[in-house]
């Protein structure tokens, strides 16, 4: 039992005991919701809404500046190089983390990277050239602040409660994704630090939110306090190095290895997108009625709000019956199916029009069925994996699989590989993913009978 689920319940401040029963009941539709857990349910999902609106602002920033300044190809190189940025955090996080606890680590990454964005927006005001300083910021700082965010969520709930409330988390990610896309392209003709200081705005609110949750979820009872002395959230997370918690842990290995294939496939679909995107922007530039930049920033604007919009969704009225009816493990074979299926069409039909509509459903099952069941993979792992190790794994794993989809892109560019020579590589990554996939839901099932078992034991001695 979770040290903050009391009866199956999270710990929540009092608040009136009707407009708990309506949130829930409004919520009824999309999945179950308890009445006490509709108060920190709501600040959560409002969190997740600000975090991913702030992201999609920065998003937009980033794409035309990386793009007019080195080309799809570069592009992907400093995705790969993110790695390297990324593994030195790690190390520093890993550390920080065997001193503090959940709170106090919650505010420092939150306000370190909001001090960093204060700084990129007063750069770009004065037109300094930050096009690639700002694209390796904004890889390191969107993976590891989610990762805190979905850290702290598989922290505060029973595996039970996350199978249900994940998914409505994850529609507040959706929602404001599609909603920061959209108010990004109402901005970005404003420039880009108009579109960093709104996200610096956002993202204070946010961390506040945040910081109330983390309160809350300490709980306030008797019961709520016993249960916390075995796991008390000030304690230090972890009391070995990010580095040797991975190398001994096997889950985690394989959830890493999951995680780099699939940001590899992710990669190279986008790449395969980006520099058909840039030879439209040219010839769009060409007739003189409009830059590349902005034909660059709208077509992404676009791009974004139409695979979020199919998102929310997926997130809203599929992901929680999914969830429901094949459970955790299931559910992780949706996406690399999906990507096998639609790379081998790609093969076919390597066009502009049909890779945009592979990247958008690819996207969209990804940003919601496929990361709210990755995000529940640790609601049956210990607290040191949860911060220290998922955040080792949505960081620098990512980035291990943006490396190797540059690798295949250097080697393909010299070798003038087509379109369809990408697609058949990825969806050939899709079969050993899928592969990947059958021994995470081994692992997972034996630390759910684990666990289970662990329960009953503490019942019946109870």
């Amino acid at each position: 039992m979770k040290a903050l689920a009391i009866d199956g319940q999270m710990a929540t401040a009092p608040a009136p005991q009707a407009a708990r029963r309506w949130t829930a009941a409004l919520l009824r539709p999309f999945s179950k919701v308890l009445p006490d857990e509709a108060p920190a349910l709501a600040l959560m999902a409002l969190s997740s809404f600000l975090l991913l609106a702030a992201y999609y602002l920065l998003k937009t920033v980033r794409e035309p500046l990386i793009l007019l300044q080195g080309g799809a190809e570069v592009k992907l190189y400093a995705r790969a190089g993110q790695a390297v940025l990324m593994a030195g955090f790690v190390h520093v996080y890993g550390e920080l983390a065997r001193r503090v606890g959940r709170g106090r680590l919650l505010t420092i990454v939150f306000l370190f990277f909001i001090s960093n964005l204060i700084v990129f927006a007063l750069l770009a005001r004065l037109g300094m050239p930050i096009g690639l300083p700002f694209f390796l910021w904004v890889g390191l700082f969107s993976y590891t602040v989610v990762a805190q965010f979905w850290a702290l969520a598989a922290d505060i709930y029973t595996e039970e409660q996350g199978k249900r409330l994940f998914p409505l988390i994850g529609a507040g990610s959706s929602v404001g994704a599609v909603a920061g896309g959209l108010l990004a392209k109402a901005l970005v003709g404003f420039g880009p630090a108009a579109l960093m200081g709104t996200a610096v705005v956002v993202l204070l609110v946010c961390a506040g939110l945040i910081a109330s949750v983390e309160r809350r979820a300490r709980g306030t009872t008797a019961a709520a306090r016993a249960a916390r002395a075995a796991r008390a959230p000030e304690v230090p997370l972890a009391d070995e190095s990010a580095w040797r918690l991975l190398a001994h842990d096997r889950y985690l290995w394989l959830i890493a290895g999951m995680v780099i294939v699939l940001n590899w496939v992710n990669s190279s679909g986008e790449y395969l997108l980006d520099r058909t995107l840039i030879t439209a922007a040219r010839q769009a530039a060409a007739t003189g009625t409009i830059s590349s930049q902005a034909y660059i920033g709208g077509f992404k604007a676009g791009y974004y709000a139409w695979y979020n919009t199919v998102g929310v969704a997926l997130q809203l009225l599929a992901v929680s019956r999914i969830l429901r009816v094949v459970g955790v493990r299931g559910a992780l074979y949706f996406l690399p199916a999906f990507g096998l299926v639609a790379y081998g069409g790609a093969i076919f039909l390597p066009t502009l029009a049909f890779i945009r509509l592979v990247k958008i459903g690819e996207n969209s099952v990804q940003y919601s069925l496929q990361d709210t069941t990755r995000h529940a993979l640790f609601l049956v792992s210990s607290r040191a994996e949860k911060f220290v190790g998922k955040t080792a794994v949505d960081t620098v794993a990512v980035r291990v699989g943006a490396i190797m989809s540059a690798l295949f892109v250097f080697a393909g560019a010299r070798l003038r590989w087509s379109t369809a020579t990408f697609a058949t590589i990825n969806a050939a990554l899709a079969l050993a993913w899928l592969a990947v996939v059958w021994l995470i839901g081994r692992e997972h099932l034996r630390r759910e009978r684990a666990a289970r078992q662990t329960e009953m034991e503490g019942g019946a001695s109870s």
